[in-house]
């Protein structure tokens, strides 16, 4: 696995395939297919920064630091939500940077803000550019250029207390790498977003994100027990014990940032003993809501396994039909994948299957499961090899309590739907799950229509609208970033608004910092 995904499409081209005749034949029945290759020559506009004042940054940090080369900014422009591909594959890369800067030290970020500041330059912080929510796409009108502040050069393990089990990583470290330093420890993070290859620490930081195993080991924000940050008005360090009553956690103000406010430099995070045993199992139940009914009652019975999550009918029928040769036969309903690591995953085992067969649970054994855990960081690739044959992909998630779950649910296909019109495919899973409520997470597929921006957007809109209006959140762990902005706004109110406001211009008085994210 190469760390420089291509613009145009996520991760590595390696990796990536076409869609087998199988597959396609199945996307062809329930949506339509038509051949819709991207755009092979790509140009970046020219960079819009003086010789004179790309030396004076060259001065402060090194001229190696410095990156204005075509291929470098290319690599830097926007994320990879299903807009900011559909672009790339158009031929749009007019938001590329001016130029990529790549810091080595605490002291670069401090110097490079400073310097931003005075030349009046917006900066974007970069870790993996995995963003599906805008979050890299920063305003430029005001200012006088516009560089990405690359972390790939912060990518140390800086320590590790194996007394406290914590351990103190750079922002710019993917999530491999760090699993690998930690291992060298005994040690292990835990976290496994669908973007764990490519995501950095960093990143999961200043997007609260939430991986795989949140039931047995929690948000990332769980994990997060110190940082540091370079603002531009200086530093700021925090996490001086596990918890405190000193005003406000001013961590959680960090977390959730997207760069606003400073630049994350190092993150502190609890660790943990790397797992004696990992097994993981399907099992089937008849329908969705009777799924969901059982992860309620293992989670408000403190049972959860490490891994929990449940397709609805729609996701479990395009799952078992394109993994047919995994033992799809006699499965009906929806699947549920639980997952168990640690060093008595015999006794949790036992525990929760006992309470999944009360409920009406069928164990469908590990076949499956394990199967899930191998391509568990493959679906992203999916998405590109369906835009190849005009199939409009995105995903979207929410959170809302148990009470209001299928509400929310109903409300968002519905609008998804009737926004997309007919041949439309909503899918949808729970994969986080908490004593008072769950995540839903939507995969939505319909025939490109031949503005397909304008398509997705607005049905982006018509769901984001049909959540805020049923009570649930804008956003579970994607963030914010420039598209969920306007729900924003709705969900926290005007004082919430404020507040918001008012910590971007104590921190960041002159707005270089991911101007037009987050901030409403």
């Amino acid at each position: 696995m190469t760390n420089e995904m291509h613009p145009q499409r996520w991760g590595a081209p390696s990796e990536a395939s076409a869609l087998s005749d199988s597959v396609r034949g199945l996307v062809d029945a329930f949506v339509g297919t038509r051949d819709t290759p991207a755009v092979t020559e790509v140009s970046v506009p020219a960079s819009g920064l003086s010789d004179d004042v790309l030396g004076s940054l060259k001065t402060a940090i090194g001229d190696d630091a410095v990156l204005v080369d075509d291929e470098s900014r290319r690599l830097r422009t926007r994320g990879k939500s299903t807009p900011d591909l559909l672009r790339a594959r158009s031929g749009d890369l007019a938001d590329a940077p001016d130029a990529v800067v790549r810091p080595s030290s605490h002291a670069d970020v401090e110097a490079v803000l400073a310097w931003a500041v005075e030349h009046r330059v917006a900066v974007v912080p970069f870790g993996g550019g995995t963003s599906v929510t805008g979050g890299l796409a920063a305003r430029r009108d005001g200012f006088a250029g516009l560089i990405s502040l690359d972390l790939v050069r912060l990518d140390q393990l800086v320590s590790v207390d194996p007394v406290s089990m914590t351990a103190v990583l750079q922002p710019g470290m993917r999530g491999p790498a760090a699993e690998k330093a930690l291992a060298e420890h005994g040690m292990t993070l835990g976290h496994f977003p669908q973007s764990f290859e490519y995501a950095s620490i960093g990143g999961f930081a200043a997007t609260r994100s939430s991986g795989q195993s949140s039931a047995g080991f929690g948000r990332f924000d769980d994990m997060v027990v110190g940082l540091r940050m370079a603002t531009p008005i200086g530093e700021l360090v925090l996490g001086s014990s596990p918890a405190n009553a000193a005003g406000p956690d001013l961590r959680e103000v960090v977390m959730g940032s997207e760069g606003t406010l400073g630049v994350i430099t190092e993150v502190t995070v609890r660790v943990r003993a790397v797992a004696a045993e990992k097994v993981y199992e399907a099992w089937s139940f008849a329908t969705f809501a009777e799924g969901a009914e059982a992860m309620r009652k293992l989670a408000q019975s403190g049972l959860l396994p490490t891994v929990i999550r449940i397709s609805d009918e729609a996701e479990t029928m395009v799952n078992l039909a394109s993994q047919s040769d995994i033992g799809g036969d006699g499965v009906s309903g929806c699947v549920m994948i639980v997952g168990h690591e640690g060093a008595s995953v015999a006794a949790s085992r036992a525990e929760v299957s006992a309470v999944l067969e009360s409920l009406g649970g069928t164990n469908l054994g590990e076949e499956r499961g394990q199967a899930w855990a191998e391509g568990r960081f493959h679906a992203p690739y999916l998405r590109d090899s369906l835009l190849d044959v005009g199939v409009l992909v995105e995903t979207l998630e929410t959170a809302t309590f148990w009470s209001s779950r299928e509400k929310v649910y109903q409300a968002v296909k519905q609008a998804l739907e009737t926004s997309l019109g007919e041949g439309t495919l909503v899918l949808c899973h729970i994969s986080h799950v908490y004593e008072t409520g769950c995540s839903l997470y939507f995969t939505v597929a319909a025939k490109q229509a031949d503005a397909p921006l304008e398509q997705w957007l607005a049905a982006k809109a018509a769901a984001s609208d049909a959540m805020v209006e049923s009570g649930a959140t804008i956003t579970h762990h994607h963030a914010v970033g420039t598209d969920h902005k306007p729900w924003l706004a709705r969900e926290i109110g005007p004082v919430g608004v404020a507040m918001l406001r008012g910590l971007k211009g104590a921190v960041d008085p002159d707005g270089v910092l991911n101007p037009g994210v987050l901030i409403p």
